[in-house]
């Protein structure tokens, strides 16, 4: 149960709640549909380098600044390219009918989409199963239990 669970609760942690209206929903199927597998290794890139500078995880890992420059630069490319291009028409009917916070639906989505890509990946995913054993089976399940 933990290992189906796991990758959802951490889905979840790495996402803020979305409210799609029908617009917002087609920017979003473009945004993925639109972006390589480089791409989405991009996106995960940018994420990490970024959060390394929070200081819960700055002891544990570095990006020096001139990777992180061109991190963002990468990024920022992949950004214009899906807005002013790919997905062109589909921002514009977004941002015109929804607002400006259809834009950051349709990453959102889009990020969820390469973390996800990112915990598929064999050792990664082997990593995350290390965590059951480390859990106290019998005690998630009687606070579950009691939730019902």
């Amino acid at each position: 149960m933990l290992r189906t669970l796991l990758p959802v609760l951490l889905g979840l942690a790495f996402s803020l709640p979305a409210h799609a209206g029908l617009y917002a929903d087609d920017l979003s199927r473009c945004l993925v549909e639109k972006t390589t597998a480089e791409d989405k290794n991009t996106l995960v890139r940018w994420v990490i380098s970024t959060t390394t500078l929070h200081p819960a995880v700055a002891p544990m890992a570095s990006v020096s600044d001139d990777t992180r420059v061109r991190i963002n630069r990468e990024t920022a490319r992949i950004f214009e390219r899906l807005l002013t291009v790919s997905c062109l028409e589909q921002t514009r009917q977004a941002v015109r009918i929804e607002g400006a916070a259809a834009i950051q639906t349709g990453f959102q989505t889009l990020g969820q989409v390469a973390m996800a890509e990112l915990f598929a990946d064999p050792r990664v995913a082997a990593a995350l199963g290390e965590l059951d054993s480390h859990i106290d089976t019998n005690r998630l399940r009687e606070a579950l239990d009691a939730a019902k």
